[in-house]
């Protein structure tokens, strides 16, 4: 069952979410190690020759409070009911979440990728307005909030892999398109980016979204195949994924070991890291160790 979140007191449907992780509305307080990383800046220091290792760092994070789950009526009359919009605690909640990540990570994100959705496109640009922001003002509540940006920060750019699974388990029927094709207007979803931050032309890992009735297995697949297939074309930068929490599931799942994620809360996100080695401008990467523990950044997860 939804529950209601520490910021909002509004209403919240009495059933759960239909996806295979349970997802709450609840919030955590980010609790991220402190690990003095800066991979980018190391790499192009190095001399052509020289063989060294680094870490490379990835946070997957899910959207903020979606509309749906706190307006019952909302749906009614909404013309694409399966893409509801953040109420502003979502707002918020994403903006105070990229604060901690531009106050507390011990090493900078630069590069963020996105699901096509709303509501996480909404929550990326929260996000990252926080981490762009020149002057850390403690009492900014959201972008709006925001007087300057540092553009060059962090680019951002939106992957078809990191959509919603597109099935009934995560969009109802009644909801989803009556032709199963989801269409999204890239060029207005990146006018909400804050100016200045869109990457330059990106290949995205899926040029197009997944086709409705994929299964459940295929979403994980995808899932893992665009976090592995984003971190290898980036090696030398600490990306963040803003994506839906079947995908911060199959984060910590798909590279931990027997462990079951019961819970993905609102803005929860998980931590990655994971050797890369360099020499003569070439790199192996080794394997994904999950830093995040379970009940911290807002994610659960039990032994088989």
């Amino acid at each position: 069952m939804g529950r209601t979140g520490t910021l909002c007191n509004s209403f919240v449907p009495s059933f759960q979410t239909p996806i295979f992780t349970r997802i709450s509305s609840r919030q955590k307080i980010p609790l991220i190690p402190r690990r003095n990383i800066n991979l980018k800046a190391m790499a192009m220091a190095m001399a052509p020759s020289e063989s060294k290792t680094y870490q490379q760092n990835l946070l997957v994070m899910r959207h903020g409070d979606r509309l749906d789950n706190f307006d019952p009526t909302w749906e009614k009359t909404a013309d694409r009911p399966w893409d509801p919009p953040l109420i502003q605690t979502g707002l918020s909640r994403a903006f105070q979440t990229g604060r901690a990540f531009h106050t507390l990570l011990p090493f900078p994100i630069h590069r963020v990728f996105v699901s096509p959705f709303l509501r996480c496109v909404q929550t990326a640009s929260e996000v990252v307005a926080a981490l762009c922001s020149v002057d850390d003002d403690p009492n900014a509540k959201s972008s709006r909030d925001v007087v300057s940006l540092d553009s060059s920060k962090v680019k951002v750019s939106i992957e078809y892999g990191l959509c919603e699974m597109l099935n009934t388990f995560a969009i109802r029927r009644d909801v989803a398109p009556k032709d199963g094709i989801f269409r999204f207007d890239v060029p207005k979803l990146e006018a909400l980016l804050p100016s200045g931050t869109l990457g330059p032309t990106v290949e995205p890992v899926y040029k197009e979204d997944p086709q409705w009735g994929e299964t459940a297995i295929g979403t994980r697949s995808r899932y893992e195949q665009t976090i592995k297939a984003l971190a290898d074309k980036y090696p030398s930068e600490n990306l963040l994924l803003v994506t839906h929490g079947e995908g911060v599931s199959v984060s910590v799942s798909s590279f931990l070991r027997d462990i079951t994620v019961i819970e993905v809360d609102y803005c929860a996100y998980s931590e990655l890291r994971r050797p890369v080695s360099w020499q003569n401008e070439s790199f192996a990467a080794g394997k994904f160790e999950v830093v995040t523990k379970s009940g911290h950044n807002g994610v659960t997860y039990i032994a088989n």
